[in-house]
C-alpha cells in the first residue's frame, strides 16, 4: 500500500508558511488540494493553519470528501455557500496573516476573502508547487505507469495508421486505446498533426487526411492515480523518409539524446534547456526551435520546474520533467520528440521508453 505522505506534506507547508510570516494559507488550486488532502472533487477551499487543516466543500461531496480526506483534514460541508462556511471557519481562528494563492484566486474572490476575516490577507508565493516539484517514490511510480500505458496504446495505434485517415480518426483511436488500458483521463487535448500542420507545435487535431510521405506528429498523455505522462513521437506515413526529413529527425533526436544523458539536478532551467538548444543552434536551426525544452510533470501536465532559456531557478533533486526539443518549418512540417525523465540522486532515469528511432509506416 502506498505511503500516506499527506501529514508530511502539510508539515513542510506549515514550516514554509512560518518562515514567510504567514499564519495560514488558503489553498484554492485543486491539484494542490488533492496533493495535501487526497480530495479529488471540483469544489474545495482548503485552509491550512498552524493548528488545523479544514476542507470546505459543498453537498455534492458530502460523502466523497470525508472518505478521501480521512484524517488529513476536518471536512466542512455547506448546503448553501462554501464562502459563508469559510467565513465561519476564519472567524474561529486568531487574527493573523492569511496567504492566498495569487495564481489561482481571481481579483473578485480575493476581495471576497478579505471581507470574510479580520485577518490580513496577502498574496503568497507558490509554496505548494515548490513541494510538488520534488516527487516521492509513489509519485514517480505513478508517472512511470502512465508512461508505460501510453506507450502500449501508441504501439497499438501505429500499426493501424494508413494514408487517407484523418487526424481526428487517428486521435480518436489513440484516445480509446489509452482509456481501454486504464488512463483516468487525457491530461491535455491530444495533438495529431500531419504534413505541414506538424509545424504547429500546439496544433488542434483537424479533419485533414494524412497524405503519403507526410510527417505525423502525435503528442498525447495518460493519467494514473492522478499523475500524468506526456509523450510525443513523430513518424512518416506511407513512404520512406526523404533526405531532408531524415536529417531534421536525426538532429532533433541528437539534441534530445544529449539532454536526456546530461540533465542533472542543480542545473538551472536555462542550463538544462541549453543542452538541447546548443545542438540545434549549432546546425543553424536555432530559430526553428521556438519553445522551451520541457516542464515539470505530476498532478498537472505543466508544473514546476521549467527547462527554459529564461529560467534561472535550479532544478531540484527528485523532479520529473519532460524533454521535448522540436524543429519546425512553416509549410513543410516539424519534428518533436518527448520523453519523461526523473532526476534523482543517482542520475537521470527515463520513465518513458526513449524509443525514438525513426518510424516509417510503409
Amino acid at each position: 500500500m502506498p505511503a500516506d505522505r499527506r501529514a508530511e506534506r502539510q508539515g513542510a507547508l506549515r514550516a514554509a508558511l512560518a518562515a514567510e510570516g504567514l499564519d495560514a494559507l488558503l489553498v484554492t488550486h485543486l491539484p494542490n488540494v488533492r496533493y495535501l488532502t487526497g480530495f479529488t472533487g471540483s469544489a474545495a477551499l482548503l485552509l491550512v493553519h498552524a493548528q488545523s487543516t479544514v476542507l470546505v466543500t459543498d453537498f455534492r461531496y458530502a460523502v466523497q470528501a470525508p472518505e478521501e480526506a480521512g484524517s488529513a483534514a476536518d471536512v466542512e460541508v455547506d448546503q448553501k455557500s462554501v464562502w459563508d462556511r469559510l467565513g465561519r471557519v476564519l472567524a474561529g481562528l486568531p487574527q493573523g496573516t492569511v496567504g492566498i494563492e495569487a495564481h489561482s484566486v481571481t481579483v473578485k474572490d480575493a476581495e471576497r476573502i478579505a471581507g470574510l476575516t479580520r485577518s490580513r490577507v496577502v498574496p503568497a508565493a507558490d509554496h505548494v508547487e515548490r513541494l510538488r516539484a520534488v516527487k516521492s517514490p509513489e509519485e514517480v511510480a505513478a508517472i512511470r505507469n502512465a508512461a508505460e500505458l501510453a506507450q502500449e496504446a501508441l504501439g497499438e495505434v501505429l500499426a493501424t495508421i494508413r494514408v487517407g485517415q484523418s487526424e481526428r480518426e487517428i486521435g480518436a483511436t489513440l484516445e480509446a486505446a489509452l482509456r481501454r488500458r486504464g488512463s483516468e483521463w487525457h491530461p491535455f487535448p491530444t495533438i495529431v498533426a500531419s504534413g505541414p500542420r506538424s509545424a504547429l507545435p500546439h496544433a488542434r487535431t483537424s479533419a485533414r487526411p494524412v497524405d503519403r510521405g507526410d510527417w505525423l506528429l502525435l503528442d498525447f498523455g495518460a493519467q494514473v492515480d492522478g499523475y500524468c505522462a506526456d509523450l510525443t513521437r513523430t513518424v512518416v506515413v506511407g513512404a520512406p523518409a526523404d533526405g531532408r526529413q531524415r536529417a531534421i529527425y536525426d538532429l532533433v533526436r541528437c539534441a534530445q539524446g544529449r539532454a536526456l544523458q546530461h540533465l542533472r539536478p542543480g542545473m538551472t532551467g536555462r542550463e538544462g534547456d541549453a543542452l538541447a538548444r546548443e545542438v540545434i543552434a549549432g546546425r543553424g536551426f536555432g530559430e526553428a526551435f521556438g519553445h522551451s525544452l520541457g516542464h515539470g510533470l505530476g498532478l498537472e501536465v505543466h508544473e514546476a520546474p521549467r527547462l527554459a532559456p529564461t529560467s534561472e531557478v535550479p532544478i531540484p533533486q527528485g523532479a520529473v520533467v519532460t524533454v521535448e526539443p522540436g524543429v519546425y518549418f512553416a509549410g513543410w512540417g516539424g519534428v518533436r520528440l518527448e520523453d519523461d525523465l526523473f532526476l534523482g540522486a543517482d542520475g537521470p532515469e527515463l520513465l518513458s521508453n526513449g524509443r525514438t528511432e525513426l518510424v516509417e509506416l510503409v
